[in-house]
């Protein structure tokens, strides 16, 4: 795996809150990707959730994935540019097992030749903006790559938002550097350390992209 600065990849800052923001080098505040599919989700499925396992269960389960999903990225990216992490804590712990998982699979990072860049922030102009866990080339095309923790494992139809995601970055990387990506792949492992792979390409890579935009003008509508 070699890491490779083919892109000048600008470094956003970000504003949290109830809308997360990034300011662009022109001036812009944009919201994320994941504000956007996030205001325009039908949450019916998570509020029945809610309830059925009780507001305090329900935000320790939210509160532990958050905090084991940023412990697997943390182990990842250090990984990538070769600098030693460990986390004692169990979070840590849990988490470096299952960063170790996708490390180690044939069908992980083991794919991947080259990397242009880690947690990289990316924007559409005019439109929105967000940060991608990595890109480079796996499996040697170039892909949006993201990684994922779960606590079970998932059904692609259970994913569609985290491939909108990955439509999302490309056609912001697109437009930013006259680039043709048209590949995404989630990495994924769950707690019980099973991992699994999901590739956006094709038809469902235009789809996908399809999707993401009728979420934005859903979501533009919504802020009028």
């Amino acid at each position: 795996m070699q890491l490779i600065k083919k892109y000048n990849y600008a470094d956003l800052k970000r504003q949290d809150g109830d809308t997360r923001l990034y300011l662009t080098p022109d001036g812009e505040a944009l919201p994320s990707v994941t504000t956007i599919l996030g205001k325009t989700k039908d949450k019916t499925f998570l509020k029945k959730w809610r309830q059925k396992v009780g507001e305090k269960k329900a935000e320790q389960i939210i509160r532990d994935s958050g905090r084991i999903g940023t412990a697997l990225h943390l182990y990842i990216e250090h990984y990538v540019n070769k600098h030693a992490y460990k986390d004692l804590t169990p979070i840590g712990e849990k988490a470096g097992a299952m960063a170790q998982v996708i490390i180690d699979h044939e069908e992980g990072l083991k794919k991947i030749s080259e990397v242009w860049g880690s947690e990289v922030h990316l924007y559409y102009p005019g439109k929105y903006a967000g940060t991608t866990d990595m890109i480079g080339l796996y499996n040697g095309r170039p892909t949006i790559i993201d990684f994922k923790q779960t606590n079970r494992p998932k059904k692609r139809e259970w994913v569609q938002d985290y491939l909108m995601q990955l439509a999302a970055y490309a056609l912001a990387h697109n437009k930013l550097f006259d680039t043709e990506i048209d590949q995404g792949v989630i990495l994924m492992c769950s707690r019980d350390l099973l991992f699994q792979k999901f590739e956006l390409t094709g038809e469902n890579f235009v789809r996908a992209g399809d999707a993401f935009m009728k979420k934005l003008d859903l979501y533009n509508k919504s802020i009028i």
